[in-house]
């Protein structure tokens, strides 16, 4: 049902704004006027259509985004992408790409880097290795608005290798040394990563760069360090 919803989304879009738009008419056709009849019509859309809109279709979209990264990517992930786990897309993207695939228009010039965080159960800290230069980009977005609430990348935060904690809003805890907190307003996570490739010759090396890009529980760090001290 999502992935119908977001091939067709403008016809979905427009047919749930025909019902309202139907339904006012039928609460107003008895009460005046043709003209006033339209007019309240036109309000009664305009005004709880965009809420609706701005309110339910981030939710709509990100609920297809998560079936569809925890059912299955592509064809080289048919069983789903675990929750707290980062997948790189082994190959490029592009408009002829398969409709099976949850990217199927991107540029010849990224790879992807898809994933979805829930960090109800606990914090988890993301390795980027050293780009030495290299364009990349990793978006935290909230599914709840669909708003992007934190980059690390390039540009961002610079090339270097780095360690990033992501936790949730009701988290609690210490940050690892070395490590940079991310706060979520949520505990659910859409991660996109982009990594740049200068040409079909550098895929190899572009993709080997996208794996190192990880995540570990903070849980784990925490007994790793626990261990060394010991």
């Amino acid at each position: 049902m999502n992935r119908f919803i977001l091939k067709h989304k403008y016809l979905v879009t427009l047919a749930i704004f025909a019902i309202l738009a139907w339904a006012s008419r039928r609460q107003f056709s008895a009460r005046g006027s043709i003209l006033i009849t339209w007019a309240a019509v036109a309000v009664t859309v305009w005004v709880l259509g965009t809420f609706v809109f701005i309110y339910y279709w981030p939710r709509i979209t990100y609920t297809g985004l998560k079936r569809v990264i925890t059912r299955g990517v592509d064809a080289n992930t048919s069983s789903g992408i675990p929750i707290n786990t980062l997948y790189p897309v082994p190959t490029i993207v592009t408009p002829s790409a398969s409709s099976a695939g949850i990217l199927t228009t991107g540029t010849d010039y990224l790879l992807y880097v898809l994933g979805w965080l829930d960090l109800s159960k606990g914090a988890q800290v993301l390795h980027v290795p050293d780009f030495s230069g290299r364009y990349y980009s990793m978006q935290f977005s909230d599914p709840s608005d669909g708003a992007a609430f934190a980059y690390v990348g390039t540009r961002a935060t610079g090339a270097a290798a780095g360690d990033y904690l992501i936790s949730g809003p009701n988290w609690e805890g210490q940050v690892p040394i070395g490590a940079t907190q991310i706060p979520s307003p949520n505990s659910a996570v859409a991660v996109l990563g982009r990594v740049f490739m200068d040409g079909e010759s550098d895929l190899p090396s572009a993709y080997d760069l996208a794996k190192q890009i990880r995540l570990v529980p903070l849980s784990r760090v925490d007994s790793e360090l626990a261990k060394a001290s010991n």
